[in-house]
């Protein structure tokens, strides 16, 4: 059920991050990953599993909403997790030339 902001203590801005101030422009991530980077803890902190799940549940649409800022690519493994890092056009001091994706399609 809603709750009346009267209810609260205090509210907070609802900031969250862009993939550049995110991501190391040199690394590709997991969403358990990138659910802890949102968290500003590092990407291999331990957490326990109820709260990575609930982590999970907040990197899922902050991947989807930037998506035009990211790339991604296939799992190491076939069974393995997805990768995703800052597009180049996204990436601090760098233009959007769409160059990388062509070169890494070899064309």
């Amino acid at each position: 059920m809603p709750e009346p902001k009267s209810t609260f203590d205090a509210t907070y801005p609802c900031d969250f991050y862009e993939p550049a101030e995110l991501f190391d422009p040199d690394q590709m991530y997991t969403i358990p990953e990138i659910a802890r980077l949102l968290q500003e803890l590092e990407p291999d902190a331990e957490v326990d599993p109820d709260t990575e799940a609930v982590l999970i549940d907040w990197a899922i649409p902050w991947v989807m909403t930037h998506a035009e800022d990211l790339v991604i690519a296939e799992p190491l493994a076939e069974d393995g997790p997805g990768y995703y890092g800052v597009a180049p056009h996204a990436a601090d001091g760098e233009g959007g030339d769409g160059e990388d994706a062509e070169s890494q399609d070899g064309a």
